[in-house]
C-alpha cells in the first residue's frame, strides 16, 4: 500500500550530460510517496571508452538504493574480469558484492551515513572510533569485512532495492537487471525489452523460491516482498547451505549483451513507477513524439513523469519515479556539422555481429531459445509488451 502525502511532491531532480560517445538526460520525482527511495547513477566516463547508467528503486527505505548508486559502478571497475574485457562477469559480481559490503561493522556504518540524520551522526561517530587506522582513503573496499566494532555481526539490511544498469562500450550495450526496473531500447521506433521484470510468479523465480524454503502468497515472496530478485533484503538470504544465486531472493542479475547499430534511437532505464503507467512501446512512442519539439533529454523525462503522475493518491502513478534516456552519438560524415547529422539510411550495413532483438507482447516472456543467441554470454530477451509490438524486428540497416 505505502504511505501517501496529502499532495504530491512534483519537484524534480533533473540532469543532462554528454561526452564524445553518448548524451543522456534523467529526471526523478518523489510524487505521492511520503519518502523518496529511488537513486540513480550516470557516469559518462567510467573509463576512457565506457559509460555507465543505473536506476535503483528502494523499498523499505532509501539506504540500499543510495548505497548502490554510490558503490556499484566502482565495484564493476575493480573486478579483475573488467580489466580482461569481460564486463558481463564484472557487473554480475558487483551486484553480489553489494550484499557482501553491506554486512558487518563497515556495512552498518556506511548505511548509517546514507540514512536519516540520527543514523548519519551515529555512523560518523563510529567511523571516527572504529574505522581501521590504516584507513580506506584510497577507496579499497576489500578490507571492509575486517573492520571491527559494535556492529561486527550486522547481517545486512532488511530493506533493499532493484538495480537496472546499462553499460555502453564502443558498439556494445551490456544490461544487468535484478528486480522490476526495466531497460528498453528503441530500434527504428520499435521498443525491445532488454531486461525481464523479476516477479515471484515467473516459473524460474517460483522454482528457486520454493527450493530455498520460501513460499509465495498473494504474489509476494513469503507474503511480503513483490520482487523475486533484489539487492539487500537480507532476511530472505539466510540459508547458509545455499549460494547467493539460489537464495529465496537473490541479487543475481540477468545479463543481456546487445550489439548497437545506426538503427538504435535511444535506450531508456526506468523504475517500475513509470512502467506501471506505460508499456514499453507506449513510452518509446511518447519519447519520439516529445523529441520532435524538445532536444533536452531531461525535459523529455520530466514530461514522462508528469504524464504518469496520478491526479489523486492511491494506485498507479503514485510511486517514486526515476528515468534515464541515453542516446548513442552517431559518427558525423566528413563535411557535415553535428547539427545536421543524418540518420542512418536503410541501406547502411551493420557490423557482422549485430544482433536481432526478439519481439514479444509479454514483458515477462521467456528468452529466445539458445539456438537464437548471438553468443553464450548474450541473452536475447523479448521486445516490449504494449501497443503494436512487432513480432520480429527488422535487422539493423534494413528498410523494414
Amino acid at each position: 500500500m505505502g504511505i501517501y502525502l496529502s499532495s504530491p511532491k512534483t519537484e524534480k531532480f533533473s540532469e543532462d550530460g554528454e561526452n564524445a560517445r553518448v548524451r543522456y538526460g534523467l529526471s526523478s520525482m518523489q510524487g505521492w510517496r511520503a519518502t523518496m527511495e529511488d537513486a540513480h547513477a550516470a557516469i559518462t566516463d567510467l573509463d576512457a571508452s565506457t559509460s555507465f547508467f543505473g536506476v535503483y528503486d528502494g523499498h523499505g527505505g532509501k539506504v540500499v538504493a543510495k548505497f548502490c548508486a554510490k558503490y556499484l559502478h566502482q565495484q564493476v571497475l575493480k573486478h579483475e574480469a573488467y580489466l580482461q574485457g569481460d564486463i558481463g562477469t564484472s557487473v554480475q559480481k558487483a551486484f553480489f558484492r553489494m550484499d557482501e559490503m553491506m554486512r558487518g561493522q563497515r556495512g552498518w556504518r556506511e548505511l548509517a551515513a546514507l540514512g536519516d540524520r540520527l543514523n548519519k551522526f551515529s555512523g560518523m561517530i563510529e567511523g571516527l572510533i572504529w574505522s581501521p587506522r590504516n584507513g580506506d582513503g584510497n577507496g579499497n573496499t576489500d578490507n571492509w569485512p575486517f573492520e571491527e566494532g559494535p556492529h561486527s555481526d550486522f547481517a545486512g539490511p532488511t530493506s533493499g532495492c532493484t538495480a537496472c544498469v546499462a553499460i555502453i562500450r564502443d558498439n556494445q550495450l551490456i544490461v544487468a537487471n535484478a528486480g522490476d526496473s526495466r531497460c528498453v531500447i528503441s530500434r527504428k521506433g520499435q521498443a525491445y525489452n532488454l531486461s525481464r521484470d523479476h516477479k515471484p510468479d515467473l516459473e524460474v523465480e517460483r522454482e528457486r523460491i520454493l527450493k530455498a524454503g520460501g513460499f509465495i502468497h498473494a504474489g509476494r515472496v513469503n507474503g511480503s516482498l513483490n520482487l523475486a530478485r533484489a539487492i539487500g533484503d537480507m532476511e530472505f538470504k539466510q540459508n547458509k547451505f545455499l549460494p547467493a544465486e539460489k537464495q529465496i531472493v537473490t541479487a543475481d542479475p540477468d545479463i543481456n549483451i546487445v550489439d548497437l547499430c545506426d538503427d538504435d534511437d535511444f535506450v531508456v532505464l526506468a523504475c517500475d513507477g513509470v512502467w506501471d503507467c506505460m508499456s514499453s512501446q507506449q513510452l518509446v512512442d511518447f519519447i519520439h513524439e516529445q523529441l520532435n519539439s524538445e532536444n533536452k533529454l531531461s525535459a523529455v523525462c520530466e514530461r514522462v513523469l508528469d504524464r504518469c503522475l496520478a491526479p489523486t493518491a492511491g494506485g498507479e502513478g503514485c510511486d517514486n519515479m526515476t528515468m534515464i534516456i541515453v542516446q548513442i552519438k552517431k559518427p558525423v560524415p566528413s563535411g557535415a556539422s553535428p547539427v545536421d547529422e543524418p540518420s542512418a539510411s536503410p541501406g547502411d550495413e551493420p557490423s557482422t555481429s549485430s544482433e536481432k532483438l526478439p519481439a514479444s507482447d509479454d514483458a515477462n516472456a521467456e528468452p529466445a531459445s539458445p539456438s537464437d543467441e548471438p553468443s553464450s554470454s548474450s541473452e536475447k530477451l523479448p521486445a516490449s509488451d504494449g501497443v503494436n509490438a512487432a513480432s520480429k524486428p527488422a535487422e539493423c540497416g534494413s528498410s523494414s
